[in-house]
This record gives structure tokens, sequence and C-alpha cells, in this order.
């Protein structure tokens, strides 16, 4: 059977234009020989998500965002997607939107619920949620920075202020003022220190000869050291000790009257008795000198010595 021209040209007209319908909806996410589940989910704001971006469970593409339209008057958006029949997975699974930055788009990531007997099939709406992206995680992260910089800053200009305000002609010219006062005091501790550099020189003998005798001072009290170290200064102390006892022993005993000593310290009596006795003996001694016939007498021719006559006593 053989086909004219025309009809071959309009079978070649119905397959490309099959071919178009089909490529187009391949395009936009949807497949005509493909049975997966188609799934929704309603979002407040779908953060930039378009028709044809992936749908992942745990980061393996399971499906497509095949569709995204307003739900009602509300602004609510109504997120159409495929999934994989393959995967099973519970209608309580969250379609959350993920990604986002400052290249990449979004996706939809399902976090899945396994619960037996309550599967999601092919019509069901899951819940939704948005996980935050790069730009809201670094928005978020730098508007406390933010507001710290603004203080910083505020306090930075305040603080530039005050210095303005202090650092007036009047204190620019005390400063200039004080910093040439310092320079002329370095100059003149650098000449005093000059100047002891050179007493230092001029002395140097003097000063070898103090640190010289210094050192054999140093050397000779290391030896008086040594020789105090071998002083028996345990056995002076014992014979102080002993010392000291046996003076205690004599007080003792001149306090209690014990011996000769004692009863002259303390019985007047014996006192008095020689007294006497000193007087009487300075009285024997003075008329001997006085009167020697009376006690030594010498006569060759034997005269008879005269009368007594009492001396003078020259103690009264």
């Amino acid at each position: 059977m053989k086909y004219t021209k025309e009809v071959k040209t309009a079978l070649l007209a119905i397959v490309a234009i099959l071919l178009f319908i089909f490529g187009y909806s391949f395009l936009k996410g949807k497949n005509w020989f493909d049975s997966s589940r188609t799934l929704y989910a309603v979002y407040d704001d779908v953060e930039g998500l378009s028709a044809s971006s992936p749908v992942t469970i745990n980061g393996f593409k399971v499906g497509n965002v095949t569709n995204i339209q307003f739900l009602d008057n509300s602004g609510r958006l109504l997120v159409k997607f495929t999934v994989d029949n393959e995967f099973p997975f519970s209608k309580e699974s969250v379609a959350q939107i993920y990604g986002g930055g400052l290249i990449g788009g979004k996706s939809i990531a399902i976090l899945p619920k396994y619960e037996q007997g309550n599967m999601a099939k092919s019509g069901d709406t899951l819940p939704s949620e948005i996980e935050e992206g790069l730009l809201e995680v670094v928005n978020t992260r730098l508007a406390p920075l933010q507001e710290k910089i603004e203080r910083v800053i505020v306090s930075a200009d305040s603080l530039v202020n005050s210095f303005n305000e202090v650092m007036n002609a009047e204190t620019r010219n005390n400063l200039r003022n004080s910093i040439a006062n310092l320079d002329a005091a370095v100059g003149s501790l650098r000449n005093s220190a000059t100047s002891v550099e050179g007493i230092i020189s001029d002395n140097t003998p003097k000063l070898n000869r103090t640190f010289s005798n210094l050192d054999e001072m140093s050397t000779k009290f290391n030896n008086f050291s040594d020789t105090l170290s071998e002083f028996d200064l345990r056995k002076v102390t014992e014979d102080l000790e002993n010392s000291v006892a046996n003076f205690e022993r004599v007080t003792e005993k001149l306090n209690s009257g014990e011996g000769t000593a004692a009863k002259l310290l303390n019985d007047p009596s014996v006192f008095n008795n020689l007294e006497r006795a000193t007087k009487q003996l300075d009285a024997l001694i003075q008329d001997v000198k006085l009167n020697p016939k009376r006690y030594v007498h010498f006569s060759i021719f034997g005269k008879n010595p005269g009368p007594y006559s009492p001396p003078k006593d020259s103690l009264k």
C-alpha cells in the first residue's frame, strides 16, 4: 500500500506536534510515561521555587515540581509535584523547601516518616515548612552584628567629638610645649649620663680597689663565720648556766643566814662586835705608839719605869 505525499506529510506533522508536546511537558517536569505519585503542599511563600525544581529524599532526586498556583484569595500557594512510587513514606512526611543561595535555586526535600497503613498516595497533601536559606541565615547572623557595629560607630563618633573638644588650640599648644620640655629634659639626662660616665671612667681604679676591699672583707667575714661555727657555744652556755646556778645557791645561803658571810650581812650584833673590836684594836695600836715603854721595857741600869698616865683617846 502506497501513501501519497500528502498523507506522509500529515503523519510527519502529527508526529512532530506530539514530540513537541511531549518535550515541552517533559521540560516542565511532566512525563507522560511515568507512573509517579502526584502530591501537593501548601505554602505561604515558596521562596523562589519554580516549576521543574527537583524533589529529593535524603538528597536523592525522586521527582520534580510540576505546577505552582495560588490556592485562594489569601495568597497561599499550592505546589504540585511528582514522586517516584518505588519509595514508600507516610503522608505525614514534611515537604520542606530548602536551598537557595547566591547561585543555586530552591528545591523540595521530603522529610520521610514511616507509618504502616498510612502511606502517601497520589493526590495527598503533605505538611509543609520552609528551611532558612543561606541568605536568611546570613541576614539573621549579621543583624546583631550590624547593631553592634552601629553602636560602635556612634560611640566612636562621640569619642571623636569629645577628643576634638578637648584638643582645642590651647591644649595643642600646651601639649607642644610639654613635648618641647620633655625633649629638653631628655637632653639634660643625656648630659648627666655623659658626666656620670666620665666620673666613673676617672675613678675606675678607686672603684676597683673598693671592690677588692669589699671582696677581702667578705672573705674575712666568711672566715669569721667559719670560726664561729667551730666555736663550742653549747659548752660555754653550760658553763654559764652552772655559774649562774652556783651564784643562786650562794645568794640563797646568804639570804637564809647560813655561814659567816650570811651572819655578817644579816646579824647586826656581829657587825657591832666587829666594829667595837676594830675600835679597841685601833686604841691599842695608838697606845703602843704613844707609850711604848709600857709594853717594851729595857734598861741597862735597871731603872724602874715611871707611873702610867692614860693616853688621850684620839678616836673621840
